[in-house]
């Protein structure tokens, strides 16, 4: 292995690694200042008149840029689509070549755009234009060859890049996220949109499952209880409690109304108290006579809540109707299966 250098050798690893440190601090904190700068001058009338003309839109809000804003731009009409709201990214150069066929007099087209000066952009907004579709331009440069071609322009205060050649553009986007993103939550809020309606448009996430699911799309059904009868001997159940994948059994009548369950645990603490004595007691001896239960229209997040709550946790729940029949149950395993 070749020696380091004599300058390196000069600076311990820790101290190095301690410099280092010292220098990501006054990056984040140079670019909170810079962020700062942006809140402090941004011009709250202007952003609430693009906010506004967006909530008006009676057509397809497509959101355009190159570059690093063309990631931003692809981003946020991602995030609006999320909320229901008809957006998408039109391609700049895409559009050159047929993409703006998908352009109407009804559309609103928004440039994200550091400079306002990008050829591309300034290529596609007289076409756009003569589409009739309306235009804004969102650039940190004040004056600039797209606003002449926009119906509006939104100006976001840029102090500088943190870049210490000032070039990367990391601050400049940063900002237009920021921006982009609080827009999208102020139309959301708007529009009035409903927990539900969030979580029907993200129906494969943990936060669309938690919001739709119910105990009776995740429970276990009927034909597939654990069941069986207060007066059955406990010995005669070992297969019925072991093999059920559930971990318990759910005891009930003749017309299946639930009278209690008994877990594998209780199993364990009638073997430790009674001995050879269990081959004599009954299930409904022994059982739990005041389980937690739960309705089929609860929601599952609430069952998956109701068996993490005092005084100890539980790994089920039986799942009984309006009329006390049980009619399913609901594991842990089933919930976290699930994805909830």
């Amino acid at each position: 292995m070749g020696s380091l250098p004599q300058s390196f050798n000069l600076i311990s690893l820790d101290e190095h690694q301690k410099l280092n440190e010292i220098n990501l601090f006054n990056l984040f904190k140079t670019q909170q200042t810079y962020l700062n700068y942006f809140f402090q001058h941004l011009d709250i009338s202007q952003t609430l008149k693009f906010t506004q003309i967006l909530l008006n839109s009676n057509g397809t809000i497509f959101f355009t840029g190159v570059g690093k804003s063309g990631f931003v731009a692809q981003k946020i009409s991602q995030t609006l689509v999320s909320l229901g709201i008809r957006a998408g990214f039109l391609s700049p150069v895409d559009a050159l070549h047929g993409d703006i066929g998908i352009l109407s007099k009804n559309d609103v087209v928004v440039f994200f755009s550091k400079s306002g000066n990008s050829e591309e952009l300034i290529r596609l907004a007289p076409c756009a234009k003569a589409k009739g579709a309306y235009l804004v331009g969102i650039t940190s440069s004040e004056i600039n060859n797209l606003m002449g071609f926009c119906d509006l322009n939104v100006h976001l205060p840029l102090e500088r890049e943190l870049c210490p050649f000032d070039l990367a553009p990391v601050t400049s986007t940063a900002i237009q996220m920021v921006f982009g993103d609080t827009v999208a939550i102020a139309l959301m809020s708007a529009r009035n949109l409903s927990r539900q309606e969030y979580a029907s448009n993200h129906p494969a996430g943990k936060i669309g499952k938690s919001l739709i699911f119910k105990v009776k799309d995740v429970m276990k059904k009927q034909h597939e209880l654990p069941v069986c009868k207060e007066g059955d001997l406990i010995m005669d159940q070992l297969v019925e409690l072991t093999s059920g994948g559930c971990g318990c059994l759910l005891v009930i009548n003749d017309n299946y109304h639930l009278i209690g369950t008994f877990t594998d645990g209780d199993l364990r603490r009638t073997l430790k108290a009674s001995g050879e004595g269990i081959f004599k007691l009954t299930v409904g001896e022994m059982c739990n006579r005041h389980p937690r239960t739960i309705g089929p229209e609860a929601m599952a997040v609430e069952a998956m809540q109701k068996m993490e709550s005092p005084p100890s946790p539980v790994q089920f729940l039986p799942v009984i109707n309006d009329q006390d029949i049980l009619i399913g149950i609901v594991t842990l395993h089933g919930l976290v299966s699930a994805g909830l």
